[in-house]
């Protein structure tokens, strides 16, 4: 007879018991740590976006500037599963540059223009709420 060590993915405690199957006959187990956040888990999930390591990679990717395409597509799960933990995450989440950019006063912020030979330009849209009002960026990068 071979034992697996089986560990909670959420806590990774040891204190596990079998917890009855699933409809599809998949052996559910239960964590008896009283600290665990969940308390119940598969240990071989077929639903990827369960899995903590899943939830952490798309914060991750969020944080680096992926779309909720790119991630649901390199992920191999749904992209409604993205937006769904990122709008848990959303309180905690800030943008990079919110404590930079609240104290500056838009006047008083140094700028140079100079005229570039050449230049590539690049534009991207999005929409907060409503696609009836997008928002647009343009940027430049000129060379020497």
């Amino acid at each position: 007879m071979t034992l697996i060590a089986v560990r909670c993915p959420h806590c990774q405690s040891e204190q596990i018991v079998k917890g009855g199957k699933t409809a599809r006959g998949t052996q559910r187990y239960l964590c008896q740590n009283t600290r665990c956040a969940k308390g119940s888990f598969l240990l071989d999930s077929c639903n990827r976006g369960c899995l903590p390591e899943v939830k952490h990679t798309i914060i991750d990717m969020r944080l680096n500037a992926s779309g909720v395409r790119d991630t649901a597509r390199l992920l191999p799960i749904c992209p409604t599963t993205v937006l769904r933990e990122l709008k848990k995450k959303a309180a905690v989440l800030e943008s990079v540059n919110t404590a930079l950019l609240r104290p500056l006063n838009p006047t008083e912020v140094p700028w140079d223009l100079d005229r570039a030979g050449e230049a590539e330009l690049d534009e991207m849209w999005s929409f907060v709420g409503n696609k009836s009002d997008p928002h647009w960026l343009w940027h430049a990068i000129g060379a020497p």
